[in-house]
């Protein structure tokens, strides 16, 4: 497998890197394969369905009927 080398990082960005990995309990190598993964790999697509399924349900039915009023009922164009 083929190996990444970086030099020349900023203390704070493997500090804050090795405090990543321990909240997640991996190693900071570990977890710098996986941020490189999440952020350069190709997410699989989701279609529309399964985008609306993962929406989080708020309301009922009622909170989202049409209020049909009086001025709706009458067409001025037909007569």
């Amino acid at each position: 497998m083929p190996q990444l080398i970086v030099r020349n990082i900023d203390k704070a960005v493997v500090d804050s890197l090795r405090a990543r990995a321990s909240r997640h309990g991996r190693s900071a190598e570990e977890e710098h394969r996986e941020i490189l993964q999440k952020v350069l790999l190709p997410r699989p697509g989701h279609d529309l369905k399964q985008h609306l399924l993962a929406m989080p349900g708020f309301g009922n039915d009622r909170d989202f009927q049409i209020v049909r009023t009086g001025a709706r009922l009458h067409d001025p164009f037909k007569g």
